[in-house]
């Protein structure tokens, strides 16, 4: 048996639309945890009821809260649908000392068969509020990839990238999700966030700096979840057709009805090639290691073809570092976060 101390998870980048894809964020617990990789699946299912909030013991797969359709049963599980209950099921873990995790659509999240000692809690919160012409507050488990088509269809650009994204505005926000030239950044007004001790406070754009695939967020030892984001846009006559013309590239280019977790690794930065390009040249698209494979459709997509476990995935990731750095020399970054069954801790090989 391990003692596992309270860690922050180092943060990744998501494609999560990552894509961003997922309202991700670290796991945090206030005490020590002892930690055995088996002991908490053999809890018999039971529910407990908290301040309004349902807590199902030991029942909920993972498998069923992330794309790529891999994960084991976690410890607890509770679905929040506004900001109350978010922070109400916060705090429920903070006073028992249980690891939590907060999640949307799970699109770049990578579970371990054994499950997760802690708590996943599932992230409802889906509002939409036109404050002006242009401005738009939403919920952070509002769908990015619906927020992309109605902005767009209401004459407004910023947001036709999303398309085709199969994660949340949280997930977008805490990853700066981007393609085609636009990121989430440039149109965010503001944001509300939800800290550890179950504060509400909202940040100005000023207060933020962003990057490819990062943002504040990723560096906030106080930051709970996000729980709204007020985005301000331009209108433009054009925005419905870029919409358009780039959800029908994203369809022949990517593989939408496969099970994914969206762009696997981070484009290597000064290089001008894509991570996708170099996994291609390397020759391994479609190459396979037990139900995980390299998509045959496009190279930064790893399928879960059937049956894949998390080792399955972790090996195939590995593999392809490897053969893409003895190749090129490049040492791929992963915008996936895999979640240690205890400790939560990311995979040796991650970058931190």
């Amino acid at each position: 048996m391990q003692i596992i101390n309270f860690t922050r998870i180092p943060s990744i980048s998501f494609s999560p639309g990552h894509n961003p894809h997922v309202l991700l964020q670290p796991a945090r617990k206030t005490s020590s945890l002892m930690c055995n990789h088996t002991s908490f699946l053999d809890d018999k299912e039971q529910t407990q009821n908290w301040n309004g909030l349902k807590f199902v013991r030991s029942k909920k797969l993972l498998k069923d809260l992330s794309t790529w359709d891999i994960g084991g049963p976690c410890n607890y599980f509770v679905e929040v649908f506004d900001q109350t209950q978010l922070v109400s099921a916060i705090r429920y873990c903070n006073e028992h000392s249980i690891w939590y995790i907060v999640i949307g659509k799970g699109s770049n999240c990578l579970f371990d068969d054994f499950g997760f000692n802690g708590c996943v809690i599932l992230n409802r919160i889906v509002f939409l509020e036109r404050k002006e012409r242009g401005i738009y507050r939403v919920g952070s488990g509002f769908r990015f990839n619906t927020l992309g088509m109605q902005c767009s269809c209401e004459g407004f650009t910023g947001f036709e990238f999303a398309s085709g994204i199969p994660g949340t505005v949280g997930g977008a926000t805490y990853m700066n999700a981007g393609a085609n030239g636009q990121e989430t950044a440039d149109v965010i007004d503001s944001v509300d966030i939800v800290t550890i001790e179950g504060k509400l406070q909202i940040l100005n754009r000023n207060d933020l700096n962003f990057g490819y695939r990062s943002s504040t967020f990723q560096d906030m030892k106080d930051l709970a979840a996000i729980v709204a984001v007020t985005f301000q846009l331009q209108e433009s006559a054009s925005a419905r057709r870029k919409q358009q013309e780039y959800l029908e590239r994203r369809r022949m280019t990517q593989p939408l009805g496969d099970r994914t977790a969206g762009s696997v690794f981070q484009n290597p930065s000064g290089l001008g090639v894509a991570a996708a390009e170099l996994i291609e040249k390397a020759g391994l698209k479609g190459f396979r290691v037990g139900g995980a494979m390299v998509s045959k459709v496009h190279a930064n997509f790893f399928v879960n073809v059937g049956g894949s476990t998390s080792q399955d995935m972790l090996n195939l990731i590995n593999l392809v570092k490897e053969k893409v750095d003895q190749k090129f020399s490049v040492l791929l970054k992963e915008e996936v976060l895999y979640f240690h069954p205890c400790c939560n801790q990311l995979s040796s090989n991650r970058d931190k």
